[in-house]
């Protein structure tokens, strides 16, 4: 297997971790906040610790190697560079808060008997797979590009971005599942939602392969790692406070934390 293929794959597995979100929601009786809560602090936990004591020392040092004199600029600008990027994503399409609905009518059967609440979450839950859709292809690039470079950390991103995704899949999967009780259209939709990940790696392959070094590894990195920190302060954190409880969310962080931590001692 190539570096090519196995970055590509690599990608793939990461972005179909939706999927798994969409599966985990067919198993849960009813709408479960606290559940959801724990995830979301979960996956917060676990990308917040990769960010700042993997992906940001490893892609310093590089910038070090590379350009001692202005490794630090270079390192300032990649981080809020990733920041900027995904926040102007949030700017020009921002998430759809499409679990508020679910509050007003749900049932043990997960069946909704008012049409013009099911009609809602449906378009609601096919709106935020969209937007997570657009969401997904800077994370397909990150993922790609910290494999192509032969890297360890390509495992610990695609684990990191992996887990983010699963509570993405759910939140896709519970509204349409509600709305037109379907196990098979709010899987589908939880798992094409994800694809657009390895559409991701496939415009950075044609766009910024060429140019690949050390130096650029760096800046990637550390732009992944402003990524993440983003989406973990602005998405998930406030998400898991709104739709949980707090003890839940910060049990969840500091256990996604610790596992990430093992992990990383292990591997």
């Amino acid at each position: 297997m190539t570096q090519l293929t196995f970055a590509f794959l690599l990608t793939v597995f990461a972005g179909l971790a939706t999927g798994i979100g969409g599966a985990i929601a067919f198993f849960t009786p009813r709408f479960d906040k606290k559940f959801l809560s724990f995830c979301l602090g979960f996956s917060a936990g676990v990308m917040i610790y990769v960010s700042f004591f993997e992906l940001v020392p490893t892609g310093f040092q590089l910038l070090q190697n590379m350009h001692a004199d202005r490794a630090e600029i270079l390192y300032l600008c990649a981080f809020f560079g990733g920041i900027a990027l995904t926040s102007g994503i949030d700017f020009m399409i921002p998430h759809v808060d499409n679990l508020s609905l679910l509050k007003k009518k749900h049932s043990t059967t997960h069946q909704i008997s008012s049409k013009p609440v099911s009609k809602q979450l449906l378009r609601l839950g096919f709106v935020t797979a969209l937007v997570l859709s657009i969401h997904n292809i800077p994370e397909g690039i990150a993922t790609f590009f910290s494999a192509l470079d032969k890297s360890e950390i390509a495992y610990v991103v695609a684990i990191a971005i992996a887990f983010h995704n699963i509570p993405e899949g759910f939140i896709v999967a519970i509204p349409i599942y509600y709305a037109t009780s379907s196990r098979k259209k709010a899987f589908l939709c939880s798992f094409l939602s994800g694809l657009t990940e390895p559409l991701g790696a496939v415009i950075g392959y044609f766009f910024l392969a060429s140019y690949l070094n050390d130096s650029l590894v760096g800046i990637i990195l550390i732009g992944i790692a402003g990524i993440m920190i983003y989406i973990s302060l602005d998405e998930l954190l406030p998400m898991a406070h709104t739709y949980g409880k707090h003890h839940l969310t910060i049990l969840g962080l500091f256990f996604g934390m610790f596992l990430m931590a093992v992990s990383l001692i292990c591997f």
